[in-house]
């Protein structure tokens, strides 16, 4: 039997757009590492007639439903009333999620409203999933087979905020789910992390000397965002793991200059554990950027061992006074050029000592182009004891696109750097 899963969330605020929905792509990566895929996901408002249709639909197609949101004290808080309603299961008060439910108010010091008191009704026949995090358990029901089945399925009912949903979901949600719908294949899945090259480029480069692999069950899947792309792997059966890495290793063999890493790494970590590694320093000069390539390395624990210091420059003086760039370099070629981003860099890695400087100076727009150098327009500058580098990009995107780019370029430059080969 063909598992069918299918995620609903429910919320108004996600309707609107108040609140950007984190359940679909976290339930679904937690889901497929343990070799479950989910099939459908829909996210609908919470009034009573959109959640009991979207519940109806995903019953009659789906084995597994997890729906998350609507479990708490509040008037648009209907899931939990609704999937009762529709089931047909009485809702009885629990004295135990009651028990629970005051403890956690006394704990805090705080009076518990009478409302309150709804989220001890637990459907006629439900699985309770005390929640250590908040007063909302979650709850699980099993249901008829769909058409066509003869198991019962599963209804795991979650609440909405992340930070009771995570744990709940891990700790026991996912059991119930593996004893009553085992795994019945290996399932394997990687990803090779790319930057530098485009999706299209990316698949005619590998995509020849995948069809081999490919025909025996290996699935491929490429995966665009902001100044990266992902290659995912995925195979089932007793030879998953072999034929993934078969995957792999032909694609490295013609990815491995734009490979920066795999699964769920960044570039960012990437840079700190080399630079750990060869127990060497980095310093940024930031002009464009304003900040955000040391933002994005700070984000990294342990960034503390190799990060010196970011200097935001963002006016010429500043360059002038904290990185010595020669006024006549500034009269001479402007602040956005080559000459400028190498200075940027060399006085950078001077008053800090560090072993690498990086420099990003450019036009971020939308006005301040020229014909010659128009909205768009980088230099990105890398100092080191092999002396200076300086590359020129065109990044004409809106301004916090054009940031997250320029910021990805200039640490690819450094990551390039630093998988060289030591000289002989």
């Amino acid at each position: 039997m063909t598992l069918k899963i299918e995620l609903l969330n429910t919320g108004a605020e996600l309707m609107l757009g108040r609140v950007l929905n984190t359940h679909q792509q976290w339930i679904c990566r937690q889901l497929a590492d343990r070799g479950y895929v989910v099939d459908r996901q829909v996210a609908v408002d919470d009034a009573g007639p959109s959640i009991c249709d979207a519940l109806r639909e995903a019953l009659g197609r789906a084995d597994l439903v997890i729906t998350t949101g609507g479990l708490g004290p509040t008037s648009d808080d209907r899931t939990r009333d609704l999937v009762a309603k529709e089931l047909k299961r009485p809702l009885r008060e629990d004295p135990q999620v009651l028990d629970h439910i005051q403890r956690m108010f006394a704990l805090r010091r705080r009076p518990m409203p009478a409302s309150t008191r709804v989220q001890a009704l637990v459907p006629e026949g439900a699985t309770v999933l005390m929640n250590a995090r908040g007063t909302a358990p979650g709850l699980v029901l099993e249901t008829p087979p769909r058409p066509g089945q003869t198991r019962p399925g599963l209804l795991v009912m979650l609440p909405g905020p992340p930070r009771e949903l995570r744990p709940m979901m891990i700790e026991q949600a996912l059991p119930l789910i593996e004893k009553h719908f085992p795994v019945e294949a290996p399932f394997v899945c990687r990803t090779l992390r790319t930057t530098g090259l485009g999706e299209s480029a990316l698949e005619e480069k590998i995509a020849p000397a995948l069809r081999p692999v490919l025909e025996r069950g290996v699935e491929v899947g490429y995966c665009a965002r902001t100044g990266e792309v992902d290659v995912r792997f995925v195979a089932r059966g007793a030879r998953a793991r072999e034929l993934v890495a078969e995957a792999e290793q032909v694609s490295r063999a013609l990815l491995e200059e734009f490979i920066y890493g795999t699964d769920d790494e960044v570039l960012e970590q990437v840079i700190v554990r080399q630079l750990t590694e060869r127990r060497q320093t980095l310093a940024l000069a930031e002009s464009c950027t304003g900040g955000f390539i040391a933002h994005r390395i700070t984000n990294v624990p342990g960034a503390s061992a190799v990060f010196l210091a970011g200097l935001v420059t963002y006016g010429n003086a500043a360059k002038e006074r904290f990185l010595g760039v020669k006024p006549e370099t500034l009269a001479a070629h402007g602040a956005v050029s080559e000459a400028v981003a190498g200075e940027m860099a060399e006085g950078a890695r001077r008053v800090t000592g560090a072993d690498y400087a990086l420099a990003a100076t450019g036009i971020a727009g939308p006005t301040g182009g020229s014909e010659a150098k128009p909205v768009g327009t980088v230099f990105l500058a890398l100092a080191s004891t092999a002396g200076t580098v300086v590359q020129r990009r065109a990044n004409r995107f809106e301004r916090e696109t054009f940031k997250y780019v320029t910021a990805q370029q200039a640490l690819d430059m450094l990551r390039r750097e630093l998988v060289k080969p030591p000289p002989a």
